[in-house]
């Protein structure tokens, strides 16, 4: 695959996972929070996360496969690869791991809440994927500094 069709891959896959969050958390939690009362508000983050997370399954994919290939390809392995990569990598499998115990245990326990009506507990639910979000964010925004300057440093 050429490599500047894997970057892009790669670039793409990061800006919708990482855009992704940002708008979420940073725009739309804050509106539905003050707008909608709270079986709404639960239903509308179901509906949300249930079109934002396939693109992110997609993101999750891609990522490694195409960053993988970059660094076999660029620097024929790690051994010769720069820190801000092994920075990248490392901050990157926190970031998946994270995104898998949000859609398999809080999602899933928020989409059974919802299913259920038991409000409070979806509640509970949404605010533990809320703050994982943060965290997952927080760390995507120091990949893409690593990324954007780490050549630089």
């Amino acid at each position: 695959m050429p490599s500047y069709l894997l970057l892009t891959l790669h670039m793409l896959s990061a800006v919708v996972w990482v855009g992704g969050m940002f708008f979420a958390y940073v725009v739309l939690r804050p509106t539905v929070g003050e707008q909608l009362e709270p079986p709404v508000r639960l239903k509308l983050w179901v509906g949300v996360f249930s079109r934002f997370f396939p693109f992110v399954w997609i993101a999750v994919a891609l990522l490694p496969i195409t960053g993988y290939m970059m660094v076999f390809s660029f620097y024929q392995g790690f051994e010769h690869a720069p820190k801000y990569i092994h920075i990248m990598n490392g901050l990157g499998i926190v970031m998946f791991l994270l995104y898998m115990h949000v859609f398999f245990a809080p999602y899933k326990r928020l989409k059974m809440a919802v299913t259920n009506e038991d409000w409070p507990d979806g509640g509970k639910r949404l605010n533990q994927i809320r703050i994982l979000i943060a965290i997952n964010l927080t760390i995507g925004l120091i990949v893409i500094i690593a990324a954007a300057a780490g050549r630089y440093l």
